[in-house]
């Protein structure tokens, strides 16, 4: 089984956000990147599926020279090869059609994802991606199973648990439950040290036209200060008058 685990370089959520050039563009001076979370849940997953079953695993991520060090992160962790498409991500579709064009050329039988990325949270590219290959997908998946062509997945819907089956080729967007994460990996020295061994290969890509660009960015509102009150007649009367709330 050949699996493709797509990659988003993200900022760590302990990151200074800050933006420059009247706010338009966002300053990446100080901030580290990592892996998507949700997306090192599926790389876990399909760790498991290497080692249990002897898949092989690429990871692939759209994007400049700069994500390359979250690439081999993911190779450290234990992915047998890296796929670079060597441009800027700029928007989920654009993302999406170059990807689609890695699932092309890898003849991948599973496609894992994150849900969304914790930078932008557009929840689009694993769907935009099914969509562009005619693939079956399930979004919102904690459990994943696989035995020869068939695959049995578990996914959260409103008040429960929903569980399916389907054939292979197939795309998944995990989240956290996919793998518990206690079974997150921190790469060792012996992985960190193969992963400068094993082959990152750099496409150019298809030149797909971005559908949507960024105006300007606004930081959220700062919270107001905290009022302490003595009484409940007090608290009642602040949140009918001034919270408008009640």
């Amino acid at each position: 089984m050949k699996i493709l685990v797509c990659i988003s370089h993200v900022p760590d959520t302990t990151s200074k956000i800050n933006f420059t050039e009247n706010d338009t563009k966002f300053d990446s001076n100080g901030v580290q990147y990592v892996i998507n979370p949700f997306d090192e849940f599926a790389l876990t997953r399909a760790m498991w599926f290497k080692e249990k079953q002897g898949a092989s695993v690429t990871v692939a991520n759209v994007g400049t020279v700069a994500t390359e060090p979250t690439l081999r992160k993911a190779l450290a962790i234990g992915a047998d090869n890296a796929i670079r498409v060597n441009t800027e991500a700029i928007d989920g579709f654009s993302v999406a059609k170059e990807l689609a064009e890695v699932v092309k050329n890898g003849g991948y039988d599973l496609v894992l994802a994150g849900r969304e990325s914790i930078d932008y949270n557009g929840e689009m590219v694993p769907g935009m991606l099914a969509a562009l290959l005619d693939y079956n997908f399930v979004n919102a998946c904690i459990g994943l199973e696989i035995d020869g062509d068939k695959a049995t997945i578990s996914r959260e819907i409103d008040g429960g648990k929903e569980v399916l089956t389907s054939t292979l080729p197939l795309i998944i967007a995990g989240q956290k439950g996919l793998v518990e994460e206690k079974d997150l990996r921190i790469p060792n020295m012996r992985g960190i040290m193969m992963a400068r061994q094993k082959p990152l290969t750099i496409v150019e890509p298809i030149n797909s036209n971005p559908a949507t660009s960024i105006t300007s960015f606004e930081k959220q509102a700062a919270k107001s200060a905290c009022k302490i009150v003595d009484n409940v007649d007090e608290l009642i009367s602040l949140l009918h008058n001034e919270a408008k709330v009640i």
